[in-house]
């Protein structure tokens, strides 16, 4: 037989948890019903059955504490503050949603109440509130953030590096593992080797529990010990309970191939709430008649909800492309600054900005692998440690998607991370945090959340590094909507973008041509941002114009040199940043001089160098008295030996041949 804990907790307590089930509750089935009759027009996961976990964990989080949640997350919502209007409007598709249309049922945010979002992706919710805990720390507050995950998440290498890293920092972070015993149809006795999830916080060395996720008292006396541990220091707590989803996985889907009607049956008379019921009647807590009122002015809520949902307008489609990149009002830049006669090198004048930016804003951290005392793999961060602190000057542990993740947790919750994850072949382990997440929060937030994340690291192929650790990617991170991607190609450049990064409230993939660290420039001493989407008219000329990416921007310039001794005029153009991209200084030089190469050392195919000749075509066709042609690197893995890797990249005098074709058209 089922017995429920023996509360001590005072009758307003009671009754506002028997509330809160209550309210998650009928506004599962209400949706439920409206789903049958084609008001949710997508997946609708319910929390039918699962009530007492978010009801016990959020009744001791503050306003200002956080909550990151995944695709079952509806009575995360409702028990974090949000209104059942916002919640049924959202999966109505309605602009009086929460996510005013953008989320449905697996994308819930509201971040005024500190309800950071839900993902469809299983396992990311770990990493952000690891990420969210961080930024407590280094913003010195006692805030707490909860990650709420299934029993598939524990399955998933996010588990592990999101326990590790909140273990090693001690993070204010409360991992609530909701077992249901299945992971869309898989059961859990099947997936995992251990039967059971709480034991597991032993190896990281937290405290771990193991509650029956039905028993709301129980869960509510354990996580106010977890949570309040939390504030005052002592690190993350595991909680896992078991429980059972008594509805579908999602409404609509067969239910009865996995597991049994007699089984769903069976757990429907340990209800939650019908517990919580008896146990208050039995101790006199609380009359039948007070309980009865409570659902009566529940029902009465959810139908007022559900109408004034039903009755909202759609949002227009004109906004469907609004909130991809934050949409606040921008701090005016001052003009570049002349160059002066000051030179350092690229990696010094990078380091010149971060520090400014650290010195003047002490939410700014980095984070990555040999980053603190050692200074960074290319001394990109030397010194910085012994000024600034562990705490924001963070090594990490190998664990790209974990860090990556975390970073945009603590992005959404007010810090400003830097992640420095050294080569980009490394942050292709963390593509799904990337594209998933990082690039999607302001617009799946309707602009209400900011993702002031910078990546940076280098790419390119030299030194024999074989092919991980020589990649460039950027084509394929240009085509995500959410990212700016920049790729300086001069000092100058490079310390003006960083700090105009380092202000920014869009995630900026910073890429840094290994070939380009040491090279030397004029820098000047002052700090100044250089905005993005602006090229750069390195070299005017009249004869042909080339468009040269990074480190190829080097090789285009000795290659116009070559040719000036011939009398052949070259104009090179530097877009300074791939996305966004400046077509409108490209198409004036085109219009200049009538004969367009593109010069990209990454793959030809798909590229960003291939959208730039599009471009010019569609916009620049009758200024072109030639094709437009396009110098690429091989479209194969980057070999080891030198003459292979010699073969596979342009070099000073690929580009000379080339534009010899070019005028030869």
């Amino acid at each position: 037989m089922t017995t429920t804990t023996k509360t001590q907790l005072d009758k307003q307590t009671l009754l506002s948890l028997y509330r809160t089930m209550q309210i998650i509750r009928q506004c599962e089935e209400r949706l439920a019903k409206s789903h049958q009759r084609g008001l949710v027009h997508g997946a609708c996961h319910t929390y039918v059955g699962q009530e007492a976990i978010a009801t016990g964990v959020f009744a001791h989080l503050r306003n200002e504490d956080v909550v990151f949640s995944t695709h079952r997350g509806h009575g995360h919502a409702l028990a974090k503050g949000m209104h059942p209007k916002e919640l049924i409007a959202e999966l109505y598709g309605r602009e009086t949603g929460c996510s005013q249309g953008r989320g449905g049922s697996m994308h819930l945010f509201k971040p005024e109440i500190g309800m950071m979002g839900t993902s469809g992706i299983v396992g990311p919710c770990i990493l952000h509130a690891c990420g969210a805990g961080y930024a407590f720390k280094i913003k010195k507050s006692d805030n707490v953030a909860a990650a709420c995950f299934g029993d598939g998440a524990v399955n998933n290498g996010a588990f592990h590096e999101g326990l590790n890293m909140a273990s090693i920092w001690k993070l204010p972070v409360i991992f609530v593992v909701e077992n249901n015993q299945f992971a869309t149809e898989v059961p859990f006795s099947y997936s995992s080797g251990i039967p059971d999830v709480g034991r597991r916080a032993e190896n990281y060395g937290m405290p771990g529990f193991e509650l029956d996720g039905n028993d709301v008292l129980e869960i509510h006396r354990v996580a106010s010990e977890a949570i309040e541990r939390a504030r005052v220091g002592g690190g993350p707590t595991l909680i896992e309970c078991k429980t059972y989803r008594t509805r579908a996985h999602a409404e609509g889907m067969g239910d009865f191939s996995y597991r049994t009607k007699e089984d769903v049956e069976e757990w429907k008379t340990r209800c939650p709430i019908q517990r919580l019921r008896s146990c208050l009647v039995d101790e006199g807590a609380a009359t039948a008649d007070e309980l009865d009122a409570i659902e009566q002015e529940i029902r009465d809520l959810i139908e007022q909800s559900h109408q004034f949902a039903e009755a909202s307008a759609y949002p227009a489609g004109e906004s469907a492309t609004a909130h991809a990149y934050w949409e606040g009002e921008a701090k005016p830049i001052a003009a570049e600054p002349l160059p002066g006669t000051r030179e350092t090198t690229f990696v010094a004048a990078t380091h010149e900005a971060l520090d400014h930016a650290m010195a003047e804003n002490p939410h700014i951290f980095v984070m990555g692998e040999g980053i603190g005392v050692r200074g960074g793999n290319f001394m990109t961060t030397a010194g910085l440690y012994d000024k600034y602190g562990a705490e924001r000057l963070c090594d990490t542990p190998i664990c790209e998607r974990g860090f990556v993740g975390l970073g945009c947790g603590a992005a959404a919750t007010g810090a400003r991370p830097v992640i420095d994850f050294m080569f980009i072949d490394f942050i292709n382990d963390a593509f799904g945090e990337m594209i998933n997440q990082i690039a999607k929060m302001q617009y799946m937030s309707s602009g209400r959340l900011k993702m002031p994340i910078l990546l940076r690291g280098c790419g390119g192929i030299g030194h024999s590094a074989a092919t991980h650790h020589s990649g460039m990617y950027h084509s394929i991170y240009a085509h995500i909507p959410g990212l700016r991607v920049v790729m300086p190609s001069t000092p100058y450049d490079a310390k003006g973008l960083i700090a105009h990064a380092l202000r920014s409230n869009d995630p900026v993939l910073f890429l840094e041509h290994r070939e380009l660290m040491s090279i030397k420039g004029p820098v000047p001493e002052e700090n100044y941002e250089i905005p993005f989407g602006q090229a750069k008219v390195v070299r005017e000329g009249t004869d042909a114009t080339v468009v040269a990416i990074s480190l190829m921007v080097q090789h285009a310039i000795k290659a116009a040199e070559q040719l000036a001794a011939e009398g052949i005029s070259i104009e090179i153009v530097d877009p300074r940043t791939v996305s966004p991209l400046d077509t409108e200084t490209i198409l004036k030089s085109v219009a200049k001089t009538g004969r367009v190469l593109v010069v990209d050392e990454a793959f030809g195919p798909c590229s960003v160098a291939s959208e730039i000749a599009a471009q010019i075509a569609d916009a620049g066709f009758d200024d072109l008295d030639a094709p437009v042609k396009r110098l690429n690197g091989a479209f194969a893995p980057t070999p080891y030996s030198p003459t292979l890797e010699k073969a596979v990249v342009p070099h000073v005098e690929d580009v000379v041949r080339a534009i010899r074709l070019l005028l030869e058209e």
